[in-house]
């Protein structure tokens, strides 16, 4: 990504190699890749260097759109991002005034919030798990064969392990606590945890 400086400041930004006029020169896009940095800049045009440090994961947050600074003195275009807004972790309902304006009920949900989402997440995954070892309920049921006791224990623990992750997640008291929750540390170990693999 390049910025076109004219009269001081920015008046392009150009995505990717392209043909362009300055002044009344026509150039060939392969001079983003043939010319040096020097060179480009001697006719207005800065390789833009990006500062993402206030660009944060979207799973969380929203971000904003990227701003472009010129600093004449340096001869630098940053591009940056502003402060991210936290997703909302709960759920937004209706309002009053919405009602009147006659978008929903107020009181029902209007949007689902991070937490719905993941506790969503977190039943459907146990529920996938749970489904591999259904033909021995099935077998039980169809034909009175016992289940093997590591089997009933095995489902027990996917049940009791997703109850307390639909806890943790229930409890988290604003957006940043839910992702600490799935934030992994060195050992790829994350406070939220895993649901129980059966062991073969």
């Amino acid at each position: 990504m390049h910025a076109i400086i004219t009269d001081g400041s920015i008046s392009k930004i150009i995505n990717h190699p392209k043909p362009l006029v300055i002044g009344d020169v026509q150039y060939p896009a392969r001079i983003f890749s043939v010319w040096t940095a020097s060179e480009l800049a001697a006719i207005g045009i800065i390789a833009v260097t990006f500062d993402n440090s206030n660009k944060k994961d979207e799973q969380w947050y929203i971000n904003t759109n990227q701003s472009f600074t010129y600093d004449a003195s340096a001869g630098t275009v940053t591009a940056a991002y502003g402060d991210a807004t936290a997703r909302a972790h709960a759920d937004t309902l209706f309002t009053a005034q919405d009602e009147t304006d006659g978008l929903g009920t107020e009181g029902e949900v209007k949007t689902r919030g991070l937490k719905y989402n993941l506790i969503q997440t977190i039943k459907a995954q146990a529920a996938g798990i749970l489904a591999n070892t259904d033909w021995y309920i099935i077998r039980k049921a169809d034909a009175n064969t016992a289940i093997p006791s590591a089997i009933t224990n095995y489902r027990a623990a996917v049940r009791t392990k997703a109850a307390q992750m639909e806890t943790a997640i229930t409890n988290a008291s604003d957006t940043p606590a839910l992702e600490t929750l799935y934030t992994r540390d060195e050992d790829s170990v994350r406070p939220l945890g895993e649901l129980p693999t059966l062991e073969s």
